[in-house]
C-alpha cells in the first residue's frame, strides 16, 4: 500500500501543462479451440481487451499509464483448464495489478493495470519509475536472459507481458555505449537486480548482462550484426542461470543450466522476410516441474528438450494485405510442434483485421481478430 501512496504521489507531483496525448484501442478475439476435456470436439469464446494509453510530456519529464479491461464470453472456456491457468497468472509485483475475474453468466471480466511509469530523460541519461517493461536479450523467439518479462512465442499475442515494478537507470557514456542498471520489487517484496553493459564494437553490437535475486543468479552475453555485405543479420544471446525450483513433493532443488540463442534474419528482395532461431538448453524441465513453478522467476527458461529450432516468414503482398507464417519445433519430443499461419488486412488507420491458426498437439486454435484504436 505504502509503494502504491507513493507512486500515486510521484505522478501529481507533475506540472499540470505539458504535452498530453491518449489513445483507445479494442482488440477482440472470436475464437475456436479444441476442447481438452472432449476428444474431437471444439468450442467458441471471444476474448476482448479495451485498452486505454495516455501519454504525459513535460520537457524532459515523461509519465505512461496504459490500462486494460478484459472480458472473456463463453462458458465452455471459463470451465476450461485454460482458464483456470489463466486466471493464475499475475505480476512479480508487490502490490495487485489487476483485479479478481467478476463472472456473468458466460462471461467473466477484470481491469488491468498493464503499464504505469514516469521519467526523466536528457541526453547522457534516462530513469524511469514504476510498473515498466525490463528489456534484455536480442532474440525473435526466446530471450533466455531475459528474466523480467519474457515474451511468449506460443501465446496468442506473443508481446502481452506482465510489467514490473522497477527503477531503471541508463547513463549513456559515448555515442556507441551504454550501461543500463536495475532494481525491482518483486510480489514477496523482495529485491532482484540487474546490470547490462552495451557497446558496438568495429562490427556489431555487444552486451553483457547479469541478474540477481534471492532465488536466481544468471550471467550472460549478446551478440547481433550484420554478415559483412550479404545482408544477413546475426545475432546470439546466452545466459548460464543457477536458481531454486520447486518439485512435486512441495521442496525445493537448486537447478543449473546454460541456455542459449543463435539466429539470422534476411530480407528477401520481392519482400520476403525470413527469421531464424536455435535455441539450446543445457537442461531439459518435466511437464510437472514446468506446472509446479509456473511462477518462477526461470518459468520461460522451463523448456522440455534440449534443442529447438523456429522459422519464420513473412510478406507484404501489398499496402494493406500482410502474411506470416511460424513454425517451432525441437524434432524428438511428442506433441512439441507449433504452426501458426495468419494474414493481416489494415483497412485504415483505426481498423485491421488477422485471420490465423495456431495448431500445437491438443490446442489447436482459429481465431479473427478485429483491432479499433483511436
Amino acid at each position: 500500500m505504502q509503494v502504491k501512496r507513493a507512486v500515486l504521489a510521484l505522478f501529481a507531483s507533475f506540472p499540470l501543462y505539458g504535452d498530453f496525448a491518449y489513445r483507445v484501442e479494442n482488440s477482440n478475439f472470436t475464437i475456436s479451440q479444441e476442447s481438452q476435456t472432449q476428444d474431437d470436439a471444439s468450442y467458441l469464446y471471444n476474448y476482448n481487451r479495451l485498452r486505454f494509453r495516455a501519454d504525459y510530456q513535460y520537457e524532459k519529464f515523461f509519465a505512461t499509464l496504459i490500462a486494460d479491461g478484459v472480458n472473456y464470453y463463453g462458458q465452455e472456456y471459463l470451465e476450461s483448464p485454460n482458464f483456470a491457468y489463466e486466471k493464475l497468472q499475475k505480476s512479480d509485483a508487490p502490490f495487485e495489478t489487476q483485479s479478481g475475474f467478476r463472472e456473468y453468466a458466460s462471461g467473466a471480466l477484470r481491469a488491468k493495470a498493464y503499464r504505469g511509469y514516469f521519467g526523466y530523460e536528457d541526453a547522457n541519461n534516462r530513469v524511469v519509475v514504476g510498473l515498466q517493461n525490463v528489456t534484455m536479450g536480442v532474440g525473435r523467439v526466446w530471450t533466455p536472459t531475459n528474466l523480467f518479462n519474457p515474451r511468449n512465442a506460443y501465446a496468442l499475442e506473443p508481446d502481452e507481458i506482465f510489467g514490473v515494478l522497477a527503477l531503471s537507470y541508463t547513463r549513456h557514456i559515448s555515442e556507441t555505449s551504454h550501461l543500463t542498471l536495475v532494481a525491482s520489487q518483486k510480489e514477496d517484496e523482495s529485491r532482484k537486480y540487474a546490470a547490462r553493459y552495451k557497446a558496438y564494437l568495429d562490427f556489431a553490437d555487444f552486451a553483457f548482462n547479469g541478474v540477481k535475486s534471492d532465488e536466481t543468479t544468471m550471467l550472460g552475453y549478446e551478440f547481433e550484426g550484420n554478415l559483412g555485405e550479404s545482408g544477413i543479420e546475426l545475432r546470439s544471446e546466452g545466459a548460464y542461470v543457477k536458481s531454486r525450483l520447486k518439485t512435486t513433493l512441495s521442496a525445493d532443488e537448486d537447478v543449473e543450466y546454460f541456455q542459449g540463442i543463435v539466429g539470422a534474419d534476411y530480407a528477401f528482395v520481392n519482400g520476403v522476410t525470413l527469421v531464424t532461431e536455435v535455441l539450446y538448453s543445457s537442461k531439459s524441465f518435466s511437464r510437472e516441474q514446468m506446472i509446479a513453478n509456473y511462477d518462477s522467476e526461470i518459468v520461460s527458461n522451463l523448456v522440455g528438450a534440449n534443442v529447438y529450432a523456429a522459422f519464420t516468414l513473412s510478406y507484404g503482398f501489398n499496402v494493406y494485405l500482410d502474411g506470416a507464417f511460424v513454425y517451432i519445433d525441437d524434432f524428438d519430443a511428442d506433441n512439441s510442434r507449433f504452426v501458426s499461419p495468419s494474414l493481416t488486412y489494415t483497412l485504415n488507420n483505426y481498423n485491421s483485421f488477422a485471420l490465423g491458426a495456431m495448431f500445437q498437439e491438443g490446442m489447436d486454435r482459429y481465431y479473427l481478430r478485429w483491432v479499433l484504436s483511436f
